[in-house]
């Protein structure tokens, strides 16, 4: 029995070739394997001995040969190739421990394209693709996470065919997701990231009971590491649903660096935001703008939920509470909630990865675009087109209100008064109905919108949205700009006494 070992990961490789001789394999190995086999007194074969052929071009060939591919591919149930692999020499190679040179973390760290280059692996996916394919014969592994259960199997004569049938499919994702990243990158090296093919690759983290209704399967996907190692679960079981809430209220939280915001989310919409003193107060301030949504909803605090945060908590049902830190205390009181879900998620602030890319699912298809996000100096580079101008404290609210508009769907309008959101309208027709609907809902909720200050995500077609805000009492606006009847916006504006800026650029989301 021959086992071909050949891995840029080394990790586990010294025990794994110790426990394949004491199975009774005899070793094949190349470049870096082989020395880390031979420096640990593990016999093993060079394959370039093997072969009758040295490396080449600096190694750029070194397993592509008839007696490494062969003695992979060969149908050990043909006579004819049985008669052919023994004519040339060629062993059974039963075994293949492959994994590939480190594109990935090659491109994350540098823009050396030459060096780049140099680590696309051309012998490795071959070899992969070879054993997976003769995956009736030949056993193929590319994931040290499955040395011992492989060790396991062999020693128990369960090497059977539906497990070399699992590997084989793990292998071809393996190479699929390899070659994925290598063509997306070169799409964005050279194309504006807009290729004529676009790969979305995800390594799977965890089922979910199921999808966004009960009758649907889920599960969840990362493109890097984030959720196997950033986000953690503490209390309960997260769900499809659970999962697109927290991104909505951790992209909103996180958006506002290390300053202590709590958002509220119902249904991936904000429903309470607040940027106060201290969490305990932006808790309080963000459930006030509609505590009745807020029931069940999924709340994400961007600091440590101590015990007398979780205390205010716990006295709605709160269904998701995701934070950097939850103290022991708190996770203690929270375990008398049977339903409450609790996830921590990056460090000492709320994180997300940020993707420079963002896709959508349409029937057949999808699109793809750069993903939006909100300028440093976007609120603060605005420009003044009415008489009024806002005080600082205004301008304050109106960056929190302008991010905010940032991830509601559209048409959306968003209030907010001395940091904290008072009422908002979204995923409307018509942008002057989000006005309306979040001034009704404000009112239902008993709150003063009096002084407040509005942010759309795109310009008012008509100046009747202008008209409502001055029924209420704002007293500023940001809004993108660039409507036809911004002139009649504008008068509009100065009629009311109300400060009115543009920013320049729009931030629909659909």
């Amino acid at each position: 029995m021959t086992a071909l070992l050949s891995v840029s990961d080394k990790s586990g490789i010294v025990e794994f070739a110790k426990g394949l001789l004491n199975l009774g394999y005899e070793i094949l190995s190349t470049g870096g394997t082989l020395k880390v086999l031979q420096e640990n007194n593990i016999q093993a074969l060079d394959v370039a001995k093997y072969t009758q052929s040295p490396e080449m071009f600096d190694g750029r060939v070194k397993t592509l040969h008839p007696k490494i591919h062969g003695g992979i591919l060969y149908r050990r149930e043909n006579a004819e190739d049985r008669v052919k692999a023994q004519e040339f020499g060629i062993r059974d190679i039963s075994l293949v421990c492959v994994n590939l040179y480190p594109f990935k973390a090659t491109i994350e760290r540098t823009e050396d394209f030459g060096e780049i280059i140099e680590n696309i692996d051309i012998g490795g996916p071959s070899m992969v693709r070879a054993a997976a394919k003769n995956f009736e014969s030949v056993l193929i592994l590319t994931n040290p996470a499955d040395y011992n259960e492989v060790l396991m199997r062999l020693q128990n004569n369960q090497n059977t065919l539906e497990f070399r049938q699992k590997m084989m499919i793990k292998a071809y994702e393996h190479t699929a997701h390899y070659d994925c990243t290598i063509a997306n990158y070169m799409n964005k090296r050279f194309n504006d990231g807009f290729g004529e093919s676009h790969f979305i690759a995800g390594k799977l983290v965890a089922p979910t009971r199921y999808g966004e209704n009960p009758h649907q399967k889920g599960a969840y996907y990362e493109f890097k590491d984030f959720y196997s190692k950033t986000f953690q679960t503490l209390k309960g079981e997260v769900s499809f649903n659970n999962l697109t809430d927290i991104n909505s209220a951790v992209k909103i939280a996180s958006s506002f660096g290390k300053r202590p915001c709590v958002c509220i989310i119902k249904h991936a919409n904000p429903c309470g935001f607040a940027l106060k003193d201290t969490l305990i107060e932006s808790y309080i301030q963000a459930l006030k703008c509609d505590s009745i949504s807020a029931f069940g909803g999924v709340v994400a605090v961007n600091g440590i939920v101590d015990l007398e945060l979780a205390q205010e908590i716990n006295k709605i049902f709160i269904e998701v509470l995701v934070a950097p830190q939850i103290t022991q205390e708190a996770l203690a009181l929270f375990e008398t909630k049977k339903k409450i879900k609790l996830f921590v998620c990056g460090g000492d602030y709320l994180e997300i990865p940020k993707d420079t890319q963002d896709f959508k699912h349409i029937e057949g298809g999808f699109v793809l675009q750069d993903s939006d996000s909100i300028t440093e100096n976007e609120v603060k580079n605005a420009k003044c087109v009415s008489k009024t101008q806002a005080s600082e404290s205004q301008i304050q609210d109106l960056e929190i209100a302008y991010k905010v508009a940032s991830f509601v769907k559209s048409n959306c309008v968003v209030y907010v008064k001395n940091s904290a959101m008072v009422a908002v309208g979204m995923g409307m027709t018509s942008r002057v109905d989000a006005a309306k609907a979040a001034i009704k809902k404000a009112q239902e909720m008993g709150l003063d919108l009096r002084g407040c200050v509005l942010a759309s995500e795109a310009f008012f077609p008509f100046k009747d949205s202008i008209e409502e805000a001055h029924k209420v009492g704002v007293s500023a606006i940001i809004e993108p700009g660039g409507s036809i009847r911004d002139e009649e916006v504008v008068e509009c504006a100065n009629t009311y006494g109300i400060a009115l800026y543009f920013t320049g650029k729009r931030h629909f989301l659909h």
